[in-house]
């Protein structure tokens, strides 16, 4: 008996009322007007998602449920897909923290694993939790088309789970704004079908 195909589509928020900035796990900020227009413009009429999941931060989640009422979808939160905590980075700008510690900003870009901000949660961490949603979900709701609406260390986890690729390489990868990411479960097990795309085909 054949394995049912499931489809999995991650999109990445909008852009934050703040614009660029380490937000985490703990800087809850909402979408601004443009990271509205980005998601909007990003789905379109497209709509091929049978439920939608998504982080529960406000950046995600908003859209998610507002997406979710449009057209009639069932919509759930799940906190494991929240983004990947930057402890005393959060809040912060690439250039506040280039202005005030451009040794700790070069170390984490050289090693994100071993060069972390103080607090910060642990890469491994945080890959093993996006892993174990991805595969609940992959098990709980095998055969469907599901939507998940997320942030970019999320997909970044993701990518490194289906990829088997270790964390250190994980931000050598582009996550756009209102991009879309699609992993695949089927005959051959799961695989990534794109990245990054402005739109869902």
């Amino acid at each position: 008996m054949s394995r049912p195909v499931t489809l999995v589509d991650f999109l990445r928020h909008g852009e934050p009322v703040g614009g660029r900035r380490y937000r985490g796990n703990g800087v809850d900020d909402p979408l601004s007007e443009r990271g509205w227009q980005q998601m909007w413009s990003a789905v379109e009429e497209r709509i091929p998602w049978q439920r939608i999941v998504s982080s529960p931060l406000r950046r995600c989640r908003a859209f998610a449920e507002a997406l979710a009422g449009r057209h009639g979808l069932p919509v759930e939160v799940d906190s494991r897909f929240r983004e990947v905590g930057f402890g005393d980075w959060e809040g912060l700008s690439p250039d506040q923290i280039l202005a005030t510690d451009p040794a700790s900003y070069a170390a984490f870009h050289a090693d994100p694993v071993h060069k972390r901000p103080a607090g910060a949660e642990p890469l491994q961490d945080f890959g093993e939790r996006v892993a174990r949603a991805l595969q609940d979900l992959l098990e709980v709701r095998a055969g469907e088309h599901l939507l998940v609406v997320a942030h970019a260390g999320v997909i970044r986890a993701v990518l490194g789970h289906v990829l088997r690729s270790e964390p250190a390489a994980w931000y050598r990868a582009r996550i756009d704004n209102a991009a879309f990411s699609r992993v695949l479960l089927g005959e051959h097990g799961l695989r990534l079908e794109f990245h990054n795309r402005p739109a869902c085909p």
